[in-house]
């Protein structure tokens, strides 16, 4: 697996697992009838901003990450990510291999701390990645998020040190 830039000529390998994600409504805070043209411009970020792309040996689209400062100005010292893998690739170390390369990167940029806002606690495998690559639940919003079949769940605050 390789992990590299995105570019424009990525979107459309990207857009069909990203709709079916944000469209099941289970573990991102997006609209879920996202329109494709605002999901572009949410996901493939400009400077200071990052998005990359996990690629198989052939070229195929496994999966993406977008990285970038959490806030503004005194607090832009803290980085933030989102990620998406194509459900058909689920199991193969795409989450993982895209969540070492943003911290790598968020490391080699100067940022102090990575921060994910909105992780949903039902999101249990990503909760587990994040935990196993060092982040800790500093607080969950109790009823934060309303799951399609769950009901409404807590939305976690995650964050690691760098």
């Amino acid at each position: 697996m390789l992990i590299r830039e995105a570019t424009l000529a990525d979107w459309p390998a990207i857009w069909p697992f990203l709709r079916e994600i944000v469209a099941a409504g289970e573990t991102y805070t997006y609209p879920r009838d996202l329109p494709e043209e605002q999901a572009r411009a949410m996901w493939l970020l400009e400077p200071p901003g990052r998005t990359v792309v996990a690629v198989d040996d052939g070229g195929a689209v496994l999966g993406t990450a977008k990285m970038n400062p959490n806030h503004m100005g005194g607090a832009a010292h803290i980085a933030s990510a989102s990620f998406m893998v194509d459900p058909g690739c689920s199991g193969r170390g795409v989450g993982r291999a895209l969540g070492e390369h943003v911290l790598e990167w968020a490391r080699a940029e100067g940022y102090r701390a990575m921060q994910f806002n909105a992780v949903v606690e039902t999101n249990t495998r990503a909760v587990a990645l994040w935990r196993s690559l060092g982040f800790e639940v500093l607080a969950t919003l109790p009823e934060g998020f309303h799951h399609p079949t769950k009901g409404y769940v807590g939305l976690h605050i995650m964050y690691r040190r760098l």
